[in-house]
């Protein structure tokens, strides 16, 4: 039986109750590290927790199931979500990506460079013409974050297919900003797709998590042999916190996108904002691809000040909204993407995106949006 998305997210295919110990409606949290064997040569299906746990292995299933995947992998973060996919390239090997990406995948990026002499051309990748010229004979993959971070760039995942194809690229999606809730890359052509589970998958700013979801059972059994050999699996408790965090996913994020759409439309009449960057709003250039090809326009902002001391006094006078990195939480975060997230960018190429002074990055939680706008104009007049 298919299961609406809300549904799916509290009972993953319909089937993880029936097999809880004492038909525990919460999937218990298994903090062990190895397991009984009932017998010479055989299992209960679970022997050592690096390479499979039972708490784990029911987050991977959820996750799985609201990505229409093949295969799920939960890892540690982000981070080793996106290095665990990157692992799937032989070294030499050279992507295109996204231009306007996260910090952090551009650090990792320069250090597969250096280790595994993998190269990285980084382009505007809702143009469909400069991802066709930055591929080169030795090109293996193309890297996409749409919404892109934090210039909340659109790219248009069919058209990334079709591209893909023409020349046997992988195409690996990084879909934190939307989720599986508003987006699935795999329904798009996606091969692979990342999240940083920490966002809006957990919801709660408590822990750290990441996942890996494949398209076909080839690409995730190589993947699962790096992830049983190396080890940067989820623990127990953190995948409990996960698996609670994704059961409120869909009211979540439909009152975040609600506050997104009423803060976005307030900032553009602000007179000390210039410009705001929300795919929600018609006239954002990404508004057409996005209806298209996802269910929702999620809850990222990110706007421009006037000059750089508003952005400071903004960042020092919030209240109710939170100074502090990271994003999708159920508390309002506002972050300084030029000295965080995207501190350790060149100078030059984040002036080039538009990272500058007076940008500023809001991530809308589930307060009551007056409330949050109420803060925003107080700060304003600081």
């Amino acid at each position: 039986m298919s299961l609406a998305i809300e549904t799916a997210c509290i009972h993953g295919n319909g089937q993880l109750e029936k097999d809880h110990p004492y038909r525990s409606i919460i999937t218990p949290i298994f903090q062990v590290a190895t397991f009984a064997h009932p017998g010479i040569g055989r299992s209960s299906g679970y022997d050592y927790s690096r390479v499979g746990n039972p708490t784990r292995h029911d987050l991977e299933q959820v996750v799985n199931e609201l990505e229409h995947g093949r295969g799920c992998l939960a890892t540690t973060n982000g981070m080793s979500a996106i290095w665990l996919a990157l692992e799937l390239l032989p070294p030499g090997a050279h992507i295109v990506a996204s231009e306007d990406l996260y910090g952090g995948s551009v650090r990792l990026f320069d250090l597969l460079k250096e280790n595994r002499d993998i190269d990285v051309s980084y382009v505007n990748t809702s143009h469909e013409d400069e991802v066709r010229t930055a591929i080169g004979e030795d090109t293996k993959a193309l890297y996409i974050e749409t919404p892109s971070n934090p210039m909340m760039e659109v790219t248009d995942l069919a058209e990334m297919r079709k591209i893909a194809d023409e020349h046997g690229l992988l195409l690996i999606v990084d879909n934190t900003f939307l989720s599986p809730y508003f987006q699935n890359p795999i329904d798009l052509g996606a091969d692979v797709v990342v999240h940083s589970g920490t966002k809006y998958l957990e919801g709660h700013n408590d822990t750290l998590a990441g996942f890996v979801i494949t398209r076909n059972e080839e690409l995730y059994e190589r993947l699962e042999f790096i992830y049983k050999t190396v080890g940067p699996c989820l623990a127990p408790f953190d995948c409990f916190l996960v698996l609670r965090g994704i059961k409120t996913l869909a009211i979540r994020l439909e009152k975040q996108q609600e506050n997104a759409q009423k803060i976005a439309r307030w900032l553009k009449s602000h007179p000390s904002v210039t410009d705001v960057y929300y795919v929600g709003l018609e006239d954002h250039p990404g508004y057409e691809v996005s209806k298209k090809q996802a269910r929702g326009f999620g809850a990222m902002i990110s706007f421009r000040t006037v000059d750089r001391q508003t952005a400071e006094k903004v960042l020092e006078k919030i209240k109710i909204i939170t100074f502090a990195e990271s994003l999708g939480g159920v508390e309002s975060l506002m972050t300084y993407p030029m000295i965080q997230t995207h501190g350790y960018i060149d100078t030059k190429v984040r002036e080039k995106l538009g990272i500058t002074d007076t940008l500023l990055r809001l991530s809308v939680g589930i307060e009551n949006a007056e409330d949050l706008i109420a803060d925003l104009e107080q700060a304003f007049i600081g």
